[in-house]
């Protein structure tokens, strides 16, 4: 079991756009299990590879008794989204925030899996937030990207200051 650093906000990594995983190789495997393992250490229900400083298009998700156990995206693009759904969010790169954030109900992701075939799913629920909440740390973008302006000032505000108020409603 080999647990990474997950980065924090303020990260130049998280701000970046990742480039396409071209090799399914040893190190993409090696990788995919760093990355859950570190995922279920810390408790959360998604990583992605920039959130342990690797710049690929690479996530790993398990929303426990609402899945299937333990996803592995490789080069995902969500090809479909239907409805909206409201709910809370944090992020193990800015532990201990949350924000109401606005997304998809519903999503069909396309993606390849660990040995490069080409795969596509369709989730619902928290599941499909947290497939575009992954997907975004792809694109270098973070929740807070999602909420209102003034709630972002007010959130970012709070992370400047590191007030134990951790919630924008």
């Amino acid at each position: 079991m080999a647990i990474r650093k997950i980065v924090k906000i303020g990260d130049d990594c998280l701000r970046q756009e990742c480039r396409k995983q071209e090799k399914f190789d040893l190190r993409l495997k090696i990788l995919l299990k760093d990355m859950a393992d570190t995922m279920y250490k810390a408790e959360g229900v998604g990583l992605a590879a920039p959130q342990v400083g690797v710049l690929r298009r690479v996530v790993v998700i398990d929303v426990g008794d609402q899945g299937d156990g333990l996803l592995e995206l490789i080069n995902p693009v969500i090809t479909m989204r239907e409805g909206e759904q409201c709910g809370r969010e944090g992020c193990l790169s800015l532990p201990g925030r949350q924000a109401v954030v606005t997304r998809p109900r519903k999503v069909t992701v396309q993606y390849q899996k660990r040995d490069g075939v080409h795969c596509e799913k369709t989730v619902e629920g928290l599941f499909a937030r947290a497939v575009c909440h992954e997907l975004d740390h792809l694109d270098g973008k973070l929740f807070i990207d999602r909420i209102s302006r003034l709630k972002r000032i007010m959130f970012e505000n709070k992370l400047k200051k590191g007030t134990r108020q951790s919630q924008v409603k």
